[in-house]
């Protein structure tokens, strides 16, 4: 039976501590653990064998979606032992799945090794504050954690947005209302439109996809509200050209000048093996101060990294800095890093530079200014 199957797939997940599991016709099910994928030792899967994997988890719904447009999302609860992110899709005329484990315990900021200013960030009162990096890096998680600690320990009203919900808040010090795109709501757009009206402190955006989310969570933003958000891009240069670029020429400046003074943060993050097992993550944090918010109004965005290296003693720090630290303390393995790297010829040489034991000066040069 398919229900016994997906029980015994999901427990596998589970006790081996995997992020993902894959199901598609023609080879076993796979799982996805630091990282790497692995064949588990079962059947090759029919195509009858994927439908009735499918039909036995997948609501009437999302079913009827898949038909329709070739492709469905949603949560699931496997009982009390995890939530999952499931993508139904069809390929080769068959049905194919990805199950995304989401941790059921929020981490830390201490666990999840995230920037210190951080914490001073997401009690400003207003601003927006993107979260960025490739798929499958941890953006969610660490959204979720930054929304848990202020539940903790700030009163707000916040306000998610989501695709579907991933991790679930109780009502701690705050009063946490989580919206679902396609069952709660129609889109984002709509989404982002009526809640203005809801007298929101803290609106999380799950994705900004589209031109008109954009500008809404910018407006909102701009109107007194935190709003937190996720991109796909990386490194903070490339996520304010990114921005920029979404819209047409003859509002680029407007949006340029509109971003400069709404934006408060962008953290960017890659995720990587950690040694000896498990995965760990790297960090780039930009903090917009006056200088930075005048670079984005002009136009000079190619000037932010350089300010963000200049920028230390208000907590930011470079994707490639921090990736040197995992390695450097021995975290991560070369290659590893270097594969995440943005400069790879530069942090090559620099770890090479380590290894002869000559002082690396770019540590201190700039602390003094």
């Amino acid at each position: 039976m398919a229900t016994i199957q997906i029980d015994k797939l999901l427990e596998t997940v589970v006790k081996q501590d995997a992020s993902d599991l894959h199901i598609t016709t023609g080879q076993p099910p796979v799982i996805r653990l630091d990282g790497r994928m692995f064949r588990l030792e079962t059947k090759l899967l029919e195509p009858t064998d994927t439908v009735s994997l499918m039909k036995s988890i997948t609501p009437e719904r999302n079913q009827q979606e898949l038909q329709e447009l070739g492709g469905t999302d949603f949560g699931f609860a496997f009982g009390d032992k995890g939530r999952f992110r499931v993508s139904v899709f069809k390929q080769r005329g068959h049905v194919s799945m990805v199950l995304r484990r989401i941790p059921s315990e929020f981490l830390s900021f201490e666990q999840l090794g995230l920037p210190s200013v951080v914490k001073d960030l997401i009690q400003r009162p207003r601003g927006l504050f993107l979260v960025t990096g490739p798929t499958g890096c941890g953006k969610t998680t660490t959204l979720a954690s930054m929304m848990n600690w202020m539940n903790h320990h700030l009163e707000h009203h916040m306000i998610t947005l989501e695709d579907p919900i991933e991790y679930y808040h109780k009502h701690i010090k705050c009063t946490v209302n989580q919206r679902e795109i396609g069952i709660d709501v129609p889109n984002y757009p709509e989404a982002l439109r009526r809640t203005m009206r809801m007298d929101p402190d803290v609106i999380l955006v799950a994705e900004m996809r589209d031109l008109e989310t954009i500008a809404s969570a910018i407006t909102l933003a701009e109107t007194g509200h935190l709003v937190f958000a996720t991109l796909h891009t990386t490194g903070a240069q490339g996520t304010v050209d990114r921005i920029i670029d979404v819209f047409p020429t003859d509002q680029q400046e407007q949006i340029r000048t509109q971003l400069s003074t709404s934006i408060i943060a962008i953290l960017s993050q890659a995720l990587l093996p950690k040694k000896p097992k498990g995965r760990i993550a790297a960090f780039e944090m930009l903090v917009v101060t006056p200088a930075i918010a005048n670079l984005i109004r002009e136009g000079k965005t190619f000037r932010i990294n350089s300010s963000i290296q200049t920028g230390r003693k208000y907590g930011m720090q470079l994707l490639d800095d921090s990736l040197f630290d995992l390695w450097h303390n021995g975290l991560s393995e070369e290659d590893e890093v270097l594969l995440k790297s943005v400069s790879p010829g530069e942090l090559k040489s620099r770890m090479d530079r380590a290894k002869r034991g000559e002082i690396d000066d770019d540590e201190d040069e700039f602390d003094d200014e």
